[in-house]
């Protein structure tokens, strides 16, 4: 036991001393352990006050604040390259963006100045406080237009009224042949008045279907006129009514627009090249309607002299029953005749 605590003693005494083993800090490195620091300035027996940290075990100064033993996350290959000005795909479709998004406002805030001046110069008009641009003429013209096609519209109404109801008497009278040959079969005594009376309502029913086709063919002229021709007309009225507002709405600006109480004379200049603009558009879509109107008017009347005379012809030649005038009308205006009891054959017969 005394060689045993003796032993002790002289490996205690051996042992450095306190103040040195606690300076030292040892640390495990990849290569092996590595000594950092010394604890030469950070005796605690020292001079001057505690260590940094405000304690007498303050961390010394050489102890580095990274992890050595921790792996360093490699960079991100898409990161641009610090320093070298150059920018990445997602930084210029991100410029790109912003772009698309200033033009899209742009164009949203010209569109909500428009509309607020247009409907402000309506307002004006309907309360009597602007002066509207007035062409007489060419407005007298237009009214005339609208009031053609408004009547046109009704004859075509009227005359789809007659052919339908036409139609159902073709048809009743069709059924009718069919009933007299019937019984002319099975009723021997009053055969030939059966058979009679069963060619005349089959003649009838012949010539219906002649004078149905001219009332087709008209039909469908008069609705190619009035809800293609004249409204491919009328849309560009409407575009020169929408131009002749937008023109009063940046002329009456540009009247109340005094110079002495303009902010700037890029405002003044913005103003004038607006309703210059404007005034050009105007006119442009006045000489359309103004040429438009002119062909449409000589193509109404060549297109209407024609199915008048179609509709007389026809109609005369039906009802006096001249068979043979009715065939040569619809042949003058190659018109195919068309049978509405006619049954379409199959793919394979065609």
């Amino acid at each position: 036991m005394a060689d045993r605590e003796r032993s002790i003693h002289e490996m205690l005494k051996d042992a450095p001393s306190l103040n040195d083993s606690c300076g030292a800090v040892h640390t495990g490195t990849e290569g092996g352990s590595l000594v950092l620091g010394s604890a030469s300035s950070h005796s605690i027996a020292g001079g001057g006050g505690h260590g940094a940290a405000g304690g007498p075990f303050g961390a010394p100064n050489s102890l580095p604040l990274r992890n050595h033993s921790a792996p360093t996350t490699p960079m991100s290959p898409s990161s641009p390259p610090s320093g070298n000005g150059t920018l990445s795909p997602t930084d210029s479709g991100s410029g790109s963006l912003i772009r698309t998004s200033a033009s899209k406002i742009d164009s949203l805030k010209n569109w909500s100045i428009s509309t607020y001046k247009c409907t402000r110069q309506i307002m004006l008009e309907k309360l009597g406080k602007s002066q509207r641009t007035v062409d007489s003429e060419l407005e007298a013209q237009i009214e005339q237009l609208r009031e053609t096609q408004r009547k046109y519209l009704s004859i075509l109404r009227l005359t789809r009224a007659f052919s339908s109801h036409f139609q159902h008497v073709i048809v009743t009278q069709h059924a009718l042949a069919d009933s007299f040959a019937d019984l002319a079969q099975k009723n021997p005594e009053l055969q030939k008045e059966f058979t009679c009376n069963s060619e005349t309502q089959r003649n009838l029913t012949k010539n219906g279907e002649l004078l149905l086709n001219a009332l087709n063919f008209f039909i469908s002229s008069v609705n190619t006129l009035c809800n293609k021709t004249i409204d491919d007309t009328l849309m560009t009225i409407r575009h020169y009514e929408t131009a002749r507002i937008e023109f009063d709405a940046y002329r009456m600006d540009l009247e109340n627009t005094k110079p002495e109480l303009t902010p700037s004379a890029a405002a003044l200049e913005e103003t004038q090249r607006s309703y210059a603009q404007h005034k050009e558009q105007y006119e442009k879509l006045r000489s359309d309607v103004a040429i438009k109107m002119q062909f449409l008017d000589e193509n109404r009347i060549k297109v209407m002299h024609k199915q008048l005379i179609l509709l007389h012809n026809a109609i005369a030649a039906y009802f006096s029953g001249n068979a043979m005038a009715l065939e040569s009308t619809l042949k003058q205006f190659n018109i195919k005749l068309k049978s509405p009891n006619a049954v379409t054959g199959s793919w394979l017969e065609q």
